[in-house]
């Protein structure tokens, strides 16, 4: 992602994590077109990581409730596999995340912004020169995150970066190396809010940082915006008031063939639409902390949206 090193998903936007966002349980190479009104097939790369997979899951599943052929293809950590995939047509659709893949296609020129609009634009255009299509971003946002424990903001009175700004200047940030340099950690803070964190900066290993924030060693915590512990742990998730941090929603790519089938576009953003940051966060949580199958994660949540 654009975010801080990509914990996991985080760091420019998720720019190590996300960045890396790029998995089948089978599938066919997928022809996209839709000849002689037949529906075209829909192959579904999926990065490593659990939402992801999850995320491959439910398009899988809800694009087959509406008669499509589909599977999906396991592809690797890295978004470089991932465009490869569609380059030898083994794939011709995949979840992916705006701010992050656009500064993937450019070259990290850092175009990307906290407007999803803007930065949606803009990768249509990158897209377009590869011959992919964006499909109607959703309002699921996996970007960088700062989160503080329940008691500690609610005893200090925090539930935004703008409070933590005036209530919370010499509290103890941790997060990965780079969010020193990164353009949506400590700098953003110092541009847009003021907050200068960087004497209170603690670099942590991706693993270690919740574990920090629970046993205090550290007061504010980087995680991405979409971690299943923000859930489990019941982490408070301070509000971006002031639009700081990148656009990575969620938003499905496909070739443009695949895209140009007006009835598959229909389903595909029909799903998107429905498809939250609280709950990512939520179905993240069944998969990463209660260890449950994503096929089964994303069956429930098609099922109690009504999409299937």
């Amino acid at each position: 992602m654009l975010a801080i090193g990509m914990v996991a998903v985080v760091a420019i936007a998720a720019c190590s994590s996300n960045d890396n966002k790029a998995t089948t349980t089978g599938g066919s190479s997928a022809s996209a077109g839709a000849g002689g009104g037949a529906k075209p097939t829909v192959t579904i790369g999926a990065q490593d990581f659990g939402e992801s997979a999850i995320l491959a899951e439910i398009y899988k599943q809800g694009l087959a409730a509406k008669g499509f052929t589909t599977s999906t293809q396991k592809l690797g950590g890295f978004r470089d596999l991932e465009v490869k995939a569609f380059d030898g047509k083994t794939i011709n659709f995949a979840p992916e995340y705006a701010a992050s893949m656009l500064e993937f296609l450019n070259g990290k020129k850092g175009e990307a912004t906290s407007d999803v609009t803007a930065t949606v634009a803009k990768l249509k255009t990158q897209l377009d020169a590869k011959g992919l299509a964006a499909f109607n971003a959703s309002d699921a946002v996996d970007t960088n995150a700062l989160v503080m424990t329940q008691a500690k903001a609610s005893s200090l009175g925090i539930s935004s970066l703008s409070d933590l700004a005036t209530k919370g200047k010499d509290l103890k940030l941790g997060g990965p190396a780079d969010c020193e340099t990164n353009a949506f950690c400590i700098p953003g803070l110092k541009r847009v809010y003021n907050l200068d964190l960087s004497g209170k900066f603690q670099a942590l290993e991706a693993s270690a940082i919740a574990a920090a924030l629970d046993a205090g060693s550290i007061d504010v915590a980087l995680l991405f915006s979409t971690d299943g512990r923000i859930a489990a742990k019941n982490y408070t998730l301070l509000t971006d008031d002031k639009k700081m941090l990148a656009a990575d929603n969620v938003v499905p790519v496909a070739t443009k063939d695949l895209a140009a089938n007006s009835e598959l576009a229909s389903a595909v953003n029909a799903i998107s639409a429905k498809i939250t940051t609280d709950e990512l966060i939520k179905l993240n949580k069944r998969f990463d902390v209660d260890k449950e199958d994503a096929a089964v994660i994303a069956k429930d949540f098609l099922t109690q949206n009504y999409l299937i």
